[in-house]
C-alpha cells in the first residue's frame, strides 16, 4: 500500500480505480470505505488484508487518500472467524 506523508493510503493504483468504478463508487471527502490488499496467510494461501478508512483529499498531491487506523489492519480470515479486533 502506497501512503502519503501522513500515512494515509493513496487511492491511485489502477486496481483501486478499476474496483471503485466496478462498484460505481465516486470518491468524496468523508466517505467510509473498506479497503483490501492482496496478502497471504502463514500457510501461503490467499488471505487479504482488510481495514476500514475514511476518504480525504490530499491537496499537496492532488489525489484521494484514505485515513485508516493502522492498529485495526487485519487479515480477512480474522473477520470471518469472528476474531475481528475492535
Amino acid at each position: 500500500m502506497k501512503t502519503d506523508g501522513k500515512r494515509r493510503i493513496r487511492l491511485i493504483s489502477e486496481g483501486t480505480r478499476r474496483d471503485l468504478a466496478a462498484q460505481h463508487i465516486e470518491l468524496r471527502g468523508g466517505l467510509a470505505l473498506r479497503l483490501y490488499a492482496d496478502d497471504a496467510g502463514t500457510s501461503g494461501k490467499t488471505d487479504d488484508l482488510v481495514v476500514d478508512g475514511v476518504v480525504e483529499f490530499n491537496s499537496e498531491l492532488g489525489e484521494w487518500v484514505a485515513a485508516i487506523d493502522w492498529q485495526s489492519l487485519r487479515h480477512q480470515s480474522d473477520s470471518a472467524a469472528g476474531t475481528e479486533k475492535t
